[in-house]
């Protein structure tokens, strides 16, 4: 039986693999048909999935494995931490799900060092632009960094839309701005208007700075009192509502002209994070499930379910991400941590977030299965990130 198991787990990487580098040689040869330019030999303009030094390493494809070394840091020691990603403090009783790394099938990757990534970034700004799940990986980065320099003289500010953490003495600047759409939204008459064709507004942030990683997603399917605007404008027309991956294309597409037109790929990094996955829904991991969320879970999905479980429930707004930066002349480094994140349904704060009632916190119908705790997998994400940016 354990034999059959190891066979298994075997295969569905070997299909995982092969999904990706197919997806990879589709994306090559879409830039070699329509790219003849000398801009294609440049060597930022590379492929958004598998690119540099990763060409040979599918950095997200692959499974998680019980380590004693982690985490890197503990919540108690950051302050940093928002209530709402802090499990431990408000009572989550399990510290498992702190303990795994992600092992890619067919590489290493390097264990984050806060200190070199002060050194190699000395006098430089890094820029999280997103909704929370930024938020969550600002602060996770923070975390991790301060673990390893605790000597070291800081300075914070939480302002609204920009928060930034300062490394004195390395001039190392990592701020986050929230844009959960990317492009803007203005008040006309009273009214919250998102605006599909500007991104001017959010975008006099962007400027200037070193490294931009940007994320969009979950707002776009918000709907009543989590909707984040009243009407939409596009094409110099106001609608009452649209459908959310048209208004997500749309949107996306104007950030798209912005960054070809604005960003000196010589001077500024650019990232892309893919789509964080929510697990409300217990089919998606536990096929006949009748009720349950991520409350409960104290353990990574099995290698096993990993073909049934990806491209997942996800696919459309990660499709919709893909074929906006495949068509882009300065594309981002698509960090594609979808499939790895899909697998942590252990790690959400569910009821464990300062962000709720003692009364919600004790009534596991009202979970966070959208947001991820700290520590935990924004850690992986970032130490991803700090692969990509300096191996």
């Amino acid at each position: 039986m354990e034999h059959l198991s190891s066979f298994s787990s075997t295969l569905c990487i070997f299909l995982l693999l092969h999904f990706y580098v197919a997806s990879s040689v589709v994306l090559l040869r879409h830039r070699h048909n329509n790219n003849n330019n000398n801009n294609y030999n440049n060597p930022n303009r590379r492929n958004p999935i598998l690119q540099g030094n990763q060409t040979s390493c599918a950095l997200f494809i692959g499974t998680w494995v019980y380590d004693e070394t982690y985490p890197f840091y503990h919540s108690s020691s950051c302050s940093a931490v928002d209530p709402q990603f802090n499990c431990q403090l408000y009572g989550r009783p399990d510290t498992e799900y702190l303990k795994y790394r992600w092992k890619p099938a067919n590489c290493e990757i390097p264990r984050f060092n806060g200190l070199e990534f002060l050194l190699k970034m000395k006098g430089k700004t890094v820029m999280f632009v997103g909704d929370s799940l930024g938020r969550d990986q600002w602060e996770s980065l923070i975390c991790m960094i301060s673990a390893d320099v605790p000597k070291s003289q800081t300075q914070m500010s939480r302002l609204y839309p920009i928060s930034t953490f300062k490394f004195l003495d390395y001039g190392v600047a990592l701020s986050y701005h929230k844009a959960p759409y990317l492009v803007d939204i203005d008040t006309i008459q009273g009214k919250r208007v998102l605006k599909l064709d500007d991104v001017r507004g959010n975008a006099n942030a962007w400027t200037g700075v070193d490294v931009l990683v940007f994320n969009t997603g979950h707002w776009w399917t918000h709907k009543g009192p989590l909707q984040g605007w009243d009407n939409v404008e596009s094409g110099g027309t106001i609608y009452e509502d649209m459908e959310p991956l048209e208004a997500m294309e749309k949107g996306l597409r104007t950030w798209a002209r912005w960054v070809d037109a604005n960003i000196d790929s010589s001077r500024t990094r650019l990232f892309f994070q893919g789509i964080s996955p929510t697990h409300y829904d217990p089919n998606e991991w536990n096929a006949g499930a009748s009720t349950g969320s991520c409350y409960g879970e104290t353990s990574p999905v099995t290698t096993t379910t990993m073909t049934s479980m990806y491209p997942g429930p996800d696919l459309d707004q990660t499709n919709v991400i893909k074929n906006v930066i495949r068509e882009m002349d300065n594309p981002p480094f698509l960090l594609d941590i979808t499939l790895l994140s899909t697998m942590r349904k252990d790690a959400h704060p569910s009821i464990y977030s300062g962000d709720l009632n003692s009364q919600q916190r004790i009534n596991p119908n009202k979970p966070d299965c959208s947001h991820w705790c700290l520590p935990g997998l924004p850690d992986t994400w970032n130490q991803l990130f700090y692969t990509v940016l300096f191996y």
